[in-house]
């Protein structure tokens, strides 16, 4: 008996050293020599659209996207996918960015609201809305909310930068009413809070936000299903032939994100492209920044 219990002793001790050793040698990045898991967003998706240009990936107009790619159809789907795989590499809008991933330096630049601005973070685009000849009254006026001082601020306040820092105060027009806006699902987390901001001033308009992707709330525009589109892209000569106007009412940045186990801490944006036509397919065939 007593033999049992000291070899009991001796392999509970035993596991505890195996366990202490490979826990110091690991070193804390668990996608070390791991396959990249790439996640892209939807084809229509502005982020990718914009994504895919400024990185190179789009080539002579073709998206050279690779095609063992995990397809997420939100921002948020993106955010969870990278968070729950420690091998993962995603994009998403600067303003979405949270602590459940990390966003790599892309050519030793930061992804913050500063550095867009300045124009030293190479990878942002507009926040557009997107209309279809004269609109109704109340969508106007929600437009206009949207570009007043006010507006803007709620805009700076989600993370975004604003567009228009000359704008006037909004002072209220309690109209009342629905206005149906469709499209990216970038745009659409800074719309709601907009949305919510003008009700509280507007307490009897309806403010209706769908989350499509921005070629799918720029297609119901052009059908008349929506009052406002938007995107996170600039209008296509297709689409702007058919009489749309579109509008910028922010900026944001891409940032390029990893699981927060990923040691990686910058890209360049030459990296970036190679993961995401599948030329780098090794987290360690990323050369150390």
């Amino acid at each position: 008996m007593k033999k049992s219990k000291l070899t009991k002793l001796i392999t509970v001790g035993l596991s505890a050293i195996m366990i202490f050793t490979l826990a110091s040698c690991g070193g804390g990045d668990s996608s070390e020599g791991e396959d990249i898991t790439v996640i892209s967003r939807e084809e229509g998706s502005g982020t990718r659209d914009a994504f895919t240009e400024l990185t190179g990936v789009l080539e002579d107009d073709v998206d050279r996207t690779v095609d063992t790619a995990e397809i997420s159809n939100s921002t948020s789907v993106v955010i969870q996918s990278v968070a729950g795989n420690t091998a993962a590499i995603g994009y998403i809008s600067l303003g979405s960015l949270d602590d459940t991933v990390k966003a790599v330096t892309v050519d030793g630049v930061e992804a913050t609201v500063d550095n867009v601005k300045s124009g030293d973070y190479a990878l942002q685009r507009p926040f557009n809305i997107v209309t279809n000849g004269e609109v109704s009254e109340l969508a106007q006026d929600f437009i206009n909310y949207i570009m007043s001082s006010d507006g803007q601020a709620v805009i700076e306040e989600e993370g975004y930068i604003s567009v228009n820092e000359d704008a006037e105060p909004y002072s209220g027009s309690g109209m009342s009413g629905t206005v149906t806006l469709a499209g990216s699902t970038s745009v659409s987390p800074v719309m709601e809070v907009l949305a919510d901001r003008y009700n509280e001033i507007n307490p009897d308009a309806v403010i209706e936000i769908q989350q499509t992707g921005s070629g799918a709330g720029i297609q119901s525009t052009i059908e008349g299903a929506c009052d406002i589109g938007m995107a996170s892209r600039a209008l296509e000569d297709e689409e702007a032939s058919q009489g749309l106007e579109s509008q910028e009412i922010a900026l944001d940045g891409i940032a390029v994100i990893v699981n927060n186990e990923n040691s990686v801490e910058n890209l360049t944006t030459e990296q970036i492209m190679q993961i995401f036509i599948g030329e780098i397919t090794n987290w360690a065939d990323v050369a150390a920044e």
